[in-house]
């Protein structure tokens, strides 16, 4: 139950969803948890649920896709703590399942600039801390839109390609410095995770073909306890992995 015991987490979008279950999983084995998320109220809530049960927790309030808030979370995370082990990159939004020619320009910039920008600026700033102690552990979380091109519109499945890739690419480059890196691909969970789809356009109407295959809906506990494994020891020679958890549906 102490797996985690001494170390940092760092878990972005962690005020609801599966963000907040990784957040309090991760306290529950011990990890001292950085809480990241847009909302305070939120933020604040889920750091008094850790502290509640005896875990150290605090909240760093912003949006993550903007360098001046990474930059001020993993600062104010290095001179409360003194380190970052285990990076979360959780925090996500939905599109409105549009196809490439219907997606707006602010769709498109806002989507990949939270999906995706991102964990890239998270990565970059949390790397540096990780090799100065020869280890960490980054954990994605991706998407089946990653997988494939019928889960999800075009700038939602381009943004978790593009996640996939950065785990992969980050997974090579740091294997050497004891830093793995990993990704989970939800399918259907049940979060507040919020999609604003507009009827009769032609991406919706091409991808609800396919949804028919999601299968069971995962509750976002279910989620959070693949993220914590890859984060763990039990995980040590797992780098470079994007695991389902999906139900099967990337089977079908």
């Amino acid at each position: 139950m102490e797996e985690f015991a001494g170390r940092v987490a760092i878990v972005t979008g962690a005020g609801s969803g599966i963000g907040r279950a990784t957040a309090l999983r991760l306290a529950g084995e011990g990890a001292t948890v950085v809480v990241a998320d847009l909302h305070d109220a939120t933020a604040s809530a889920v750091v008094d649920e850790i502290v509640a049960g005896g875990g150290i927790a605090l909240a760093v309030v912003g949006d993550l896709s903007e360098q001046a808030t990474v930059d001020r979370l993993v600062a104010t995370t290095v001179a409360t703590y003194g380190g970052v082990d285990v990076l979360i990159n959780n925090a996500g939004i939905m599109d409105d399942m549009s196809g490439p020619h219907e997606v707006s320009d602010a769709t498109w910039e806002r989507v990949l600039r939270v999906n995706l920008t991102a964990p890239f600026l998270l990565t970059r700033a949390v790397v540096p801390h990780m090799m100065a102690k020869g280890k960490g552990a980054i954990v994605n979380t991706a998407s089946e839109g990653g997988l494939r091109g019928s889960a999800a519109g075009t700038a939602y499945t381009v943004s978790k390609h593009g996640v996939v890739g950065l785990t992969r690419s980050a997974a090579v480059v740091y294997r050497e410095h004891g830093i793995r890196v990993n990704a989970v691909a939800p399918g259907g969970v049940a979060t507040n995770l919020e999609v604003v789809m507009t009827p009769g356009t032609v991406g919706l109407a091409a991808i609800s073909t396919y949804t028919a295959n999601v299968g069971r809906v995962a509750q976002a506990e279910e989620v959070a306890a693949v993220i914590v494994f890859l984060a763990s020891d039990a995980a040590s020679n797992v780098s470079g992995a994007v695991v389902p958890v999906d139900n099967g549906w990337s089977a079908v």
